[in-house]
């Protein structure tokens, strides 16, 4: 996990200053920050990116080691594009998620 630390900031300047009990051997050196709520932001969608990959992911192993019996190529073909299709939809509707084929066998 992260751990937060709570500073002051200049609504002037925009110094950001968090005081500690000084030992003597203090030394101010450029740093770089991020809001947490822009932190908490990217950490959500990164973590959205992932669930897109994974759902689209499996989808592709599906593709990749599925054998249809003879005879049924068709059926194989519409059932994975179906399934596709819902893939598609869940990520343009943010509820990336694996397929129920393979989050059952997960």
């Amino acid at each position: 996990m992260t751990e937060y630390v709570n500073a002051w900031q200049c609504i002037g300047c925009g110094k950001i200053e968090a005081p500690q009990p000084c030992i003597g051997v203090c030394q101010d050196r450029k740093v770089r920050f991020v809001y947490a709520e822009e932190y908490e932001e990217a950490l959500a969608e990164a973590r959205q990116a992932v669930r897109r990959a994974e759902a689209l992911q499996a989808l592709v192993c599906q593709l990749a080691l599925a054998t249809p019996r003879k005879g049924a190529w068709e059926q194989c073909y519409l059932a994975l594009q179906s399934r596709a299709r819902r893939a598609m939809a869940d990520i343009a509707t943010g509820n990336a998620s694996l397929p129920e084929s393979v989050s059952k066998n997960a």
